[in-house]
């Protein structure tokens, strides 16, 4: 094997392309050695110096000596990689390990290790190493981090091997890598009870849901010839009759996050856009509603729904839950402006999927964050809410968010009028206080938002 090729971890090595390859390898010290021995090799010729054609003789041929040591060494050397952890918030940190060992029954010379990493992340991290002797090995780390999500691959590592002169440098490349998936930041959200007016079911009648534990106990009068071990205590207290819990074992509720990606509907760029608040926001809500025992999904304004198989898109409880935060988390690393003009498709995945509809009749909640909204769309975004028990839209007007005057109020009580609990989102607002806004928010044209 040529000197220095390197196994990676499940990967193959790169061809180093033969001699010619180990050729090109000539640093500049190597590149200048040749061009004086030629210069010297014409000049003993023009002038019939012979001792300066054995000076130029040496200088043109230690070069390509080194060349040929270079290419014919053996070695073989493996190189793992450990990313610690894989998913980072944004601004966190994640630590790479990288592990060699060499296989070869001879030792290395002056080993060079530089491992690939985007620019984003830092600079790209160098490591040297004496000698590795055989069966040897050798552990170095770095440190990467980033302020922007994303989804960034580290490697594959390269491996630079030099002659005692410096005259020439080869590089060997493993082929494998590793991907740091940097997600948005999250925040932890206060317990509250989102309510609503449920449209859409003839009477007109307030629910909510709760979002503070376990779903409440629904009871009922206890009938003759119910089993007593199902009397519940309390609400027998409460009422002041006999209550028995319900025989159906009650179905957990879903939620739906909807994110409004569309470009026209944003303004600004950067960790500190409006879009990017949306992004945080909706994570933030995605992981709360999941640890409050939901079945969620993520839906988007280009009507693509994450999870997107099985329970009509909705994440499943155990397991199956932890699995589709890291799905949704992942794919909101990566999400991006969409080039859509309209909520349309949105709208048609909430009609279809029930919005959080469960088989007991429409009891589920929608949360939505929604860009610049025209008349269009906010009439769109009114009908949306008839498929929901409880509806919340954290609406970011680009003209507030860009120093001009608001002009999101007219929509926001459109909203409102049609039952959602609709709160405008200035710069800079926390998140926690507008989740806590809403869970306190009155239905009606007297909800806002405010600053945290």
């Amino acid at each position: 094997m040529p000197a220095g090729a390197p196994h990676g971890a499940g990967g193959q090595v790169r061809d180093p392309g033969g001699l010619r390859a180990s050729l090109a390898g000539l640093t500049t010290r190597g590149r200048s050695f040749l061009a004086a021995g030629a210069a010297a090799a014409v000049c003993a010729y023009v002038l019939g110096q012979g001792q300066l054609l054995r000076v130029g003789l040496l200088l043109v041929v230690l070069p390509l000596i080194c060349v040929l040591a270079l290419h014919r060494t053996r070695h073989r050397v493996t190189a793992t990689r450990r990313l610690t952890p894989p998913r980072v918030p944004a601004g966190g940190e994640a630590r790479v390990q990288l592990r060699l060992e060499n296989v070869s029954r001879v030792p290395t010379g002056l080993l060079m290790l530089q491992d690939r990493v985007p620019y984003v992340l830092g600079p790209r991290p160098r490591f040297v190493l004496d000698r590795v002797e055989s069966g040897g090995r050798r552990e170095v780390s770095y440190r990467v981090r980033s302020d922007l999500r994303g989804r960034y691959p580290l490697g594959p590592l390269q491996l630079r091997l030099t002659d005692p002169f410096g005259l020439v440098e080869l590089t060997r490349s493993f082929t494998a890598y590793d991907t740091l998936t940097v997600v948005p930041r999250t925040q932890p959200l206060p317990a509250v009870r989102m309510t609503g007016e449920a449209g859409g079911y003839g009477d007109g009648s307030r629910r909510s849901l709760a979002l503070a534990g376990d779903d409440d106990v629904i009871p009922r009068t206890y009938r003759r010839g119910d089993d007593l071990r199902r009397v519940h205590w309390r609400s027998t207290a409460r009422y002041g009759e006999l209550m028995v819990r319900r025989e159906e074992q009650p179905q957990r509720t879903r939620a739906t996050v909807l994110l409004d990606t569309r470009d026209l509907a944003y303004e600004g760029a950067g960790p500190d856009s409006a879009f990017e608040w949306a992004v945080s926001a909706a994570a933030s809500t995605l992981l709360h509603v999941l640890e409050q025992g939901f079945s969620v999904r993520l839906l988007t304004d280009t009507g693509d729904s994450v999870p997107g198989e099985g329970g009509g898109g909705f994440s499943s409880g155990g397991t199956e839950s932890a699995e589709a935060a890291g799905l949704m988390m992942d794919t909101l690393a990566v999400v991006g402006h969409s080039d859509g003009s309209g909520l349309g498709r949105a709208y048609d995945a909430v009609r279809s999927g029930g919005a959080g509809l469960a088989s007991s009749g429409g009891d589920g909640l929608l949360i939505a964050f929604f860009g610049d909204l025209d008349e269009e769309q906010t009439e769109m975004a009114a009908r949306m809410r008839q498929r929901s028990a409880a509806a919340v839209a954290f609406v970011l007007d680009s003209a507030t968010w860009t120093g001009a005057p608001s002009r999101a109020e007219e929509r926001l009580r459109r909203l409102r009028d049609a039952g959602w609990t609709a709160l405008a989102v200035p710069p800079g607002a926390a998140f926690a206080e507008l989740w806590r806004q809403a869970g306190n928010a009155p239905l009606g044209p007297e909800t806002s938002g405010g600053r945290g």
